[in-house]
C-alpha cells in the first residue's frame, strides 16, 4: 500500500524552504483552509438531515452520497496537513466489502458506514472545524495582509482622504482632517506583520495538529489496517521471493554455469591434446582460464546483487554513502543510526536507496539529492528528496511499487510526496530492532 499518510514527518529532512517562502504562503494557505472549514458546514446540515431521515427511507439512499463528500473533504484536509506541514494523517476507514443488489444492498452498505467509527470521527472534525479551523484559517491569513494593510494606508492617506476614504485600522481613525495619526497604522502595520511573519506559520502548524487529532485512526484501527497490510504483504513476499529465485536461476543457468561448462570442455579438449598438441592444449588452458575469470567476476556480481559485501562489511550507512559516491548527482547523505538492524531489513533499505536514486537520475531531472537515515522509537526511516520537476506517481511505474514491495515485507511503509515542480520526498519507515553497532564482518 503506497500511501500520503503514514510517516511521521517530524522525522522527515526536506530540501530545505527558507522562512519567508513559508511565511508568504501562509494567507493563501490560510484562505483555502478557511474555505475548507465554511465547507464543513454544509457537510455538518447535510448529514445531519440525512441522519435524521434515515427512519423514512430517504436516508437510506443520501447517506452513502453525504458520507463520500464528507470522506473528501477530510482526505483533502489529511492531503494538506501532509503536503503543507508534513504531518501525515493515514486514512482510518475500513475495507468496503461485497454488498447485495437491491433493498438489502442499500442496508448493508448504510450498516457498514454508521458502523465504522471513522465516519463519526470525520462528522465530528467537520462539525469542530467550523470553528477551529476557520479561527486558525483566517488569522493565518489575514495577519500579514492586515500588517501589509496598515503600511499601505500610512503611505496613500493623502491620496485615500481625498477621494473619501474613511475607515478605522486598529485604533486610529483614517480621514480628512486626522493626518497627525498617519503613520501610526505603518507601525502598527510593522508589528502585525513581523507577527503575522512568525505566527502564521505556526498556526498552519497548529491546524495540521489539530486536524490529526481527530482524523488519525483510533488504535484499533491501526491495529485492523496493519492485519490488512500483513495480509497484503505477505502475498506480495512469496511472490517477490519466487521472482528473485527464478532471476537467481536463470542468471546463473545464462552466465556461470554456461561458462563453467565450456571451461571443463576444453579443460577435457586440453588434456586430450596435452602430449600431441601442447600448443593447442596451451591455447585452450588459457581459455578456460578466462572463463574462469569472467565466471567468478559474474558469480561475485550476482552475489553482490544478493547483498553487497559493503553492506555486510560496513553497516547501512556506509553502504548508502557508497551509493552516493557512484551516483551521477550530488548526494547528501546524513545518518544517524546507533546500531545495526538485522541482515535481511539492512539489504531492504539498502536496494531501496538504490532504487530511489536510480529514479532520480533517470526521471527527476534533479542536480541534488537528500538521503536521511535516522532510528527513533523502533522505526528505520530513511528519506530520499531531490530537487527535481516532480510529479512523481507510484501507479506510473514499477520503480516505487518495487520499493513498496520490498520494505512491505517488513510490514514497512512509503510515503511520497511529489507536487508538480517539486520537490519530489520519497520516506520510508521499517519497524525493526538494532543491535550493537557493527564495522566488520570478521
Amino acid at each position: 500500500m503506497t500511501i500520503t499518510d503514514s510517516v511521521d514527518a517530524a522525522a522527515v529532512r526536506r530540501p530545505p524552504t527558507s522562512r519567508i517562502k513559508r511565511a508568504m504562503l501562509a494567507p493563501w494557505q490560510g484562505l483555502v483552509l478557511t474555505f475548507i472549514a465554511g465547507l464543513n458546514i454544509g457537510v455538518v446540515v447535510l448529514q445531519v438531515d440525512v441522519l435524521a431521515f434515515i427512519g423514512l427511507g430517504v436516508g437510506l439512499l443520501l447517506l452513502p452520497i453525504s458520507t463520500v463528500v464528507c470522506r473528501q473533504l477530510a482526505n483533502l484536509s489529511r492531503h494538506l496537513a501532509w503536503r503543507w506541514q508534513g504531518v501525515n494523517i493515514q486514512r482510518p476507514y475500513r475495507p468496503k466489502p461485497r454488498f447485495q443488489r437491491g433493498v438489502m444492498g442499500i442496508a448493508e452498505r448504510c450498516r457498514w458506514i454508521l458502523r465504522d467509527p471513522a465516519t463519526w470521527r470525520d462528522l465530528s472534525w467537520s462539525f469542530l472545524d467550523m470553528v477551529v479551523g476557520f479561527v486558525l484559517g483566517l488569522f493565518a491569513a489575514v495577519l500579514l495582509l492586515y500588517g501589509i494593510e496598515g503600511i499601505v494606508l500610512s503611505a496613500l492617506w493623502p491620496l485615500l482622504v481625498r477621494h473619501g476614504y474613511n475607515d478605522w485600522y486598529t485604533f486610529v481613525h483614517v480621514q480628512q482632517g486626522n493626518e497627525k495619526w498617519r503613520w501610526v497604522p505603518a507601525g502598527m502595520g510593522v508589528l502585525i506583520t513581523v507577527l503575522g511573519f512568525y505566527a502564521a506559520p505556526g498556526l498552519l502548524r497548529a491546524h495540521a495538529l489539530w486536524t490529526r487529532v481527530l482524523l488519525k485512526p483510533t488504535r484499533s484501527a491501526e491495529l485492523a489496517l496493519r492485519v490488512q497490510r500483513l495480509t497484503e504483504t505477505r502475498a506480495d513476499a512469496v511472490d517477490a521471493s519466487a521472482a528473485e529465485l527464478r532471476r537467481i536461476e536463470r542468471d546463473l543457468h545464462d552466465g556461470a554455469q554456461a561458462r563453467l561448462v565450456a571451461m571443463g570442455m576444453n579443460l577435457s579438449a586440453a588434456e586430450a591434446l596435452l602430449e600431441g598438441h601442447p600448443d593447442e592444449a596451451r591455447a585452450l588452458l588459457l581459455e578456460a582460464r578466462d572463463a574462469s575469470i569472467k565466471a567468478l567476476t559474474e558469480l561475485r556480481g550476482l552475489v553482490r546483487g544478493i547483498h553487497p559485501p559493503v553492506l555486510a562489511d560496513r553497516g547501512l550507512a556506509d553502504a548508502v554513502r557508497a551509493l552516493a559516491l557512484d551516483s551521477a548527482l550530488n548526494v547528501e547523505v546524513t545518518a544517524d543510526l546507533p546500531g545495526r538492524a538485522l541482515p535481511p531489513v539492512e539489504s531492504a533499505a539498502y536496494f531501496a536507496a538504490s532504487e530511489l536514486l536510480t529514479n532520480v537520475a533517470k526521471h527527476a531531472g534533479a542536480s541534488r539529492a537528500w538521503i536521511d537515515l535516522s532510528y527513533e522509537n523502533g522505526l528505520l526511516r530513511m528519506t530520499v528528496a531531490d530537487d527535481g520537476r516532480g510529479g512523481a506517481d507510484p501507479a506510473g511505474g514499477t520503480g516505487l511499487r518495487g520499493v513498496e514491495r520490498r520494505i512491505g515485507t517488513f510490514d514497512g511503509l512509503l510515503t511520497v510526496t511529489s507536487p508538480p515542480g517539486g520537490p519530489t520526498v520519497v520516506a520510508l519507515e521499517i519497524p525493526c530492532a538494532l543491535s550493537s553497532p557493527k564495522t566488520s564482518s570478521s
